[in-house]
């Protein structure tokens, strides 16, 4: 706010961004109704899923027809999972999460395979136009920014490229920077309603993931660079690398586990040799008390995932590490990571963004880090794909495989040594099996 004179008056003048922003002040029902049939409309994900928006529309159901709503990771409950929703409003996900699998799953919504790097580029090359933009944001600050706070991903293109633009300015939201933050002037309604953001538990770490870890932490040098993804895995790595120096942050999830490290001095992000002293990411997903840390915290940047997520731009990052997870390993090195057989389960991710950059970084590792054998009993290093499974990272790619029982080490090897590698590492009632299966088959061995 500024101060001019008026005779012996002192005035305060608003600055001009306030009186722009108050007059584009609109209610959330008042939103909801610049939906229309046919209109694909945009929604922020993770932390930002917009709860009250989505229960807002859902309840416009027979107003509307063919609505196609575009978001990552969904978090809470779906308002659209009901049979009779079908023709009205449906998902569409580029990352699929417990709030929409089932919806995915039944047909009733759609899971839409993209990496996530490359999310943007459908919207600034009008693949997918988009009608209706709604992101949630922090309030205003004195120079009439907001901030996308937890989530940049691809909201950043949304807005740029949607033709009705909303953000939902919640006071919960941390203001935080990179590429996060845009100007009152292009943001065409602002919704102002405060609720919680979502929160992710910290995943339980049992003795399979420490085992994991421990086999893992030799691998993470002094001054390496890393990435890492959502579950038990992670997080133990994150607990074992205490005594590490001058770690490095460049990732798509900011964590709690990251949080603590920044804290600790383990992560100070000095040695980096892209973005020196900066923490990058594309997302923050965690406890609230992250969300604090995050707010107006100038050590953290965040991106959009055509920044964080391209591997050119990654291999930058030199010793760049990325450690992420998988749902089955076949022999030959090809990993499924999004789904089992034909059912979806989750989504490519940046998973090969990160391994395609990381191997091309100096002295990188790309790492794939899972349990030996799924909490159903099932082993996870495989003979083959199960049948309709995906392959996420291609075993041309693959590096490392890590489980509770090793390291195979995939790079440089022939088809029949990564088996004997694999098999190594998987579960021991599973291990003869294996074998007897890779000595009469011909797919390791490269067709002798």
């Amino acid at each position: 706010m500024s101060v001019v004179e008026s005779g012996n008056e002192r005035i305060q003048q608003r600055p001009v961004w306030n009186s722009i922003y108050r007059s584009k002040c609109i209610s959330m029902e008042d939103a909801a109704a610049l939906i229309y049939s046919g209109d694909n409309v945009f929604v922020s994900g993770n932390a930002a899923s917009p709860k009250s928006f989505l229960e807002v529309l859902a309840q416009r159901k027979s107003e509307l027809k063919n609505v196609s709503v575009y978001h990552l990771l969904l978090m809470g409950t779906d308002p659209f999972n009901q049979p009779d929703m079908r023709d009205h409003i449906r998902h569409v996900s580029f990352f699929v999460g417990g709030a929409d699998r089932k919806a995915i799953q039944a047909h009733t919504a759609d899971y839409l395979p993209v990496f996530l790097g490359e999310i943007p580029s459908l919207f600034y090359k009008n693949i997918i136009p988009l009608d209706v933009v709604y992101v949630m944001v922090s309030p205003p600050n004195s120079d009439g920014f907001i901030s996308l706070g937890v989530e940049c991903a691809a909201s950043r293109a949304a807005i740029e490229t949607g033709k009705v633009v909303i953000a939902q300015v919640n006071e919960n939201v941390p203001f935080t920077y990179g590429e996060s933050l845009v100007p009152v002037s292009k943001i065409h309604y602002f919704v102002e309603r405060t609720e919680a953001l979502f929160e992710l538990a910290r995943p339980e770490v049992g003795e399979i993931e420490l085992k994991i870890a421990e086999y893992i932490s030799p691998l993470i040098e002094d001054g390496s660079t890393l990435q890492l993804g959502i579950g038990g895995i992670p997080n133990a790595v994150m607990s074992a690398l205490d005594g590490k120096k001058d770690l490095g942050v460049h990732t798509e999830m900011f964590s709690d586990g990251m949080m603590d490290m920044m804290l600790k001095g383990i992560i100070t992000n000095k040695k980096k040799s892209l973005h020196p002293g900066y923490s990058i990411a594309t997302f923050i997903l965690g406890s609230k008390q992250l969300y604090d840390f995050a707010d107006h915290n100038r050590e953290l940047k965040l991106m959009p995932t055509e920044l964080t997520n391209n591997p050119f731009i990654i291999a930058q990052n030199e010793k760049m590490v990325s450690i992420n997870s998988a749902i089955e390993v076949d022999l030959t090195g090809q990993v499924c990571a999004d789904s089992i057989g034909t059912k979806i389960y989750s989504g490519f991710g940046g998973q090969l963004d990160f391994v395609r950059g990381a191997c091309a970084s100096r002295n990188g590792k790309a790492i794939i880090a899972l349990p030996s054998m799924s909490k159903g009993g099932f082993s996870r290093i495989t003979t083959t794909l199960k049948q309709g499974a995906g392959v996420v990272t291609t075993r041309g790619d693959v590096e490392y495989v890590v489980t509770e029982y090793g390291i195979a080490l995939l790079k440089g090897k022939t088809l029949r040594q990564r088996a004997e590698a694999l098999i190594a590492i998987a579960h021991p009632s599973v291990r003869e099996e294996l074998e007897r299966w890779n000595s009469m088959s011909n797919s390791t061995k490269g067709g002798s």
